[in-house]
């Protein structure tokens, strides 16, 4: 028994995975090279502005920029996981990543993915006490608080990614090694094991549950009691200030939910390569790259911070 483990420990160990990626589309591929370049260079240059202007601007230490440059360092570690590899892909024409690579790549995209659900639902909660209750804020959203609200979230989530990714790293793989996706994901990895999943599948489902819908629906609860105390305000111009203060994060909040629910709020045996390629693009790609277009057009304080920071860029 020990030697047939052994064997088939090593054998896992040295396997070598084919993403498929796009290469079922090759007109498309020199579209895709300029797309995915773009989109890189506009997620990883937005997001590491958007870190530099709330560490230098003292305008922008409160505890909504804080969380937003903890987003941004999410951003960029997704981005940076996913996109290098699959623009080598597209270049060379020949997307090969080792077992150890896979896993790697699914221990820090569950990282940051799951990092981000939670991380929209502190945000809401913080966009909640800031409208709802004004007077409490600067109490309840201390310095302190808000640390380890940020602190939890990296640690809970990294918890989650070692947990899912040690129980993929127990399975065994013996081909076929194609994964139908373009880069390494739960469902499609469980499509290729020849061990037992039923576990990994049941982990799956919690956090699913956990990250995907019961963050949810505690973002739409704390939006939904925004909305009744804006609606409680009597001056327009009221009103207007006060969305104007939750708009961009309830923008972010919809694009993001809507890819995530299209590529894990589904059992593994209803898996859609197609679907779960396109959602996998809106929320690895597409999402990071529109998150700071959306904070920084939007936010009058962060185009005031990011004209005192950089001067030479006003118009």
């Amino acid at each position: 028994m020990e030697p047939d483990g052994t064997l088939k420990s090593n054998h896992t160990l040295g396997t070598e995975f084919m993403l498929e990626g796009f290469s079922e589309h090759p007109a498309l591929r020199l579209l895709l090279i300029g797309c995915f370049l773009t989109l890189y260079a506009v997620a990883f240059t937005g997001n590491a502005l958007i870190i530099t202007v709330v560490v230098c601007s003292s305008s922008l230490h409160s505890p909504m920029y804080f969380f937003l440059s903890n987003l941004a360092t999410m951003d960029i570690i997704c981005t940076s996981t996913i996109l290098p590899k699959v623009l080598v892909g597209l270049i060379l024409q020949e997307n090969t990543i080792s077992y150890a690579g896979c896993m790697a790549q699914l221990f820090f995209l569950i990282w940051s993915a799951s990092s981000e659900l939670l991380l929209l639902s502190v945000m809401a909660f913080d966009r909640y006490v800031a409208i709802c209750r004004p007077l409490h804020y600067g109490s309840i959203m201390n310095s302190q608080v808000c640390a380890a609200l940020a602190g939890s979230v990296w640690a809970i989530c990294a918890l989650n990614a070692s947990i899912n990714t040690g129980l993929m790293v127990q399975l065994t793989f013996c081909g076929p090694f194609t994964i139908t996706h373009f880069f390494c994901e739960i469902p499609p990895l469980l499509l290729l094991s020849c061990s037992p999943t039923q576990l990994n599948s049941i982990m799956t489902v919690l956090a699913d549950g956990f990250y995907g819908i019961t963050n949810f629906i505690l973002t739409v609860a704390s939006y939904g009691c925004i909305v009744v105390s804006i609606l409680r305000i009597s001056s327009a111009e009221g009103k207007r200030r006060a969305f104007s203060t939750c708009s961009s994060h309830l923008i972010v909040v919809s694009v993001y939910y809507t890819a995530v629910f299209c590529a894990y709020i589904s059992p593994v045996s209803t898996y859609s390569p197609e679907r779960s390629k396109v959602a996998g693009v809106l929320y690895t790609v597409v999402s990071p790259s529109l998150n700071p277009l959306i904070y920084t057009l939007r936010n009058l304080e962060v185009r005031r911070a990011l004209d005192k920071l950089f001067p030479f860029c006003r118009r």
